[in-house]
């Protein structure tokens, strides 16, 4: 007698730049492009900036409403930034969009050199962070936090979904300074919706309370790690959430005060290399304040990750809801 095993139908190519949002999951389209347009309504300043990327990160939306503030700056993010620090000299403020990966490492001295040394009003929203596209480490900015991280002055914030995205356009038009912003675009996630959610710069919110672990989570992975926590909550595992998404300058308070509650395993969980991100800025918190507790990391390894569907490279690489249970529930046993 012979017998079949059904497979999974095979991912296609289209999944190496799907949305990513889980099937069935409410979305809002464009959540950048939409709040930069109303940002703009109320500030003459503000000037969109790409280098040939307007439809693909959003920033479109913003041209097709005011052309005559938006500037294409062609297949250069080194002049792309350049110009922004000349724009923000002006006493424009510009939103300079690309791809992460050009962002910071094409253009990471021009953003040092140019607009960081001198603190000028320009802001960075860099599409494709992380693991959020499947076509290799030429496209995947697994170290952009790192690089980021390392500049004086340099504001990083790391949006959950798009209400976040939404909240985030606006604290950022209003803060006086550099801004390096993980950017959402497409059919971005809505989750935060749920939980009386309110963006601050540089303030880290507990979106759900438990006694056995807590996750400190940034970007996606704070959708993840809600995901997680009520998977786990069927087997009676209580989990907390700490969302963050400011990674610089970073929420110690609040980290301090919960990572001091006793019994919870603390597990970092981030969208990131686990060189230089949120994770190293968390230990490094605890160390330097000497507070005890077991800790535990789930991030990107420190390798050129492979090229694929989405939704496989999250499996491989531990940052899938359900790799992300399986992980936690390893570490209590």
């Amino acid at each position: 007698m012979r017998t079949t095993t059904q497979q999974k139908p095979r991912l296609t190519t289209s999944a190496m730049i799907a949305s990513i949002a889980s099937e069935g999951q409410r979305t809002v389209t464009a959540p950048f492009g939409h709040a930069l347009v109303k940002e703009a309504a109320k500030r003459q300043e503000i000037v969109g900036m790409t280098a040939d990327l307007s439809k693909y990160t959003d920033l479109h939306i913003f041209a097709d409403a005011y052309p005559e503030r938006h500037f294409q700056m062609g297949m250069a993010e080194q002049l792309l930034m350049g110009a922004a620090g000349g724009m923000a000299k002006e006493g424009f403020i510009p939103f300079a969009t690309t791809y992460a990966v050009f962002a910071t490492r094409r253009a990471y001295d021009f953003i040092h050199q140019v607009i960081a040394e001198e603190h000028l009003n320009v802001k960075i929203a860099a599409a494709l962070p992380g693991l959020t596209t499947g076509y290799g480490p030429s496209h995947q900015a697994t170290e952009d936090i790192a690089l980021m991280r390392g500049i004086p002055g340099m504001t990083i914030i790391d949006p959950c979904d798009a209400l976040d995205t939404e909240q985030a356009v606006a604290a950022v038009a209003a803060h006086q300074g550099p801004v390096y912003m993980r950017l959402l675009r497409g059919k971005v996630p809505l989750v935060l919706d749920e939980y009386d959610y309110q963006f601050e710069l540089g303030k880290a919110k507990m979106l759900c309370d438990g006694n056995d672990v807590l996750l400190i989570s940034s970007g996606i992975m704070t959708m993840r790690s809600l995901e997680t926590a009520k998977a786990l909550a069927e087997d009676n595992v209580s989990v907390a959430v700490l969302h963050v998404p400011t990674i610089k300058p970073l929420d110690e308070a609040t980290i301090i005060a919960q990572c001091s509650r006793p019994g919870r395993l603390v597990v970092v969980v981030e969208n990131h290399s686990t060189i230089g991100g949120l994770g190293e800025a968390v230990a490094t918190t605890l160390m330097r304040t000497q507070v005890i507790t077991p800790f535990k990391q789930i991030a990107l390894p420190d390798s050129y990750l492979d090229a694929g569907a989405l939704p496989t490279l999250h499996d491989r690489y531990g940052i899938s809801s359900s790799a992300m249970v399986a992980s936690l529930k390893s570490w209590l046993r």
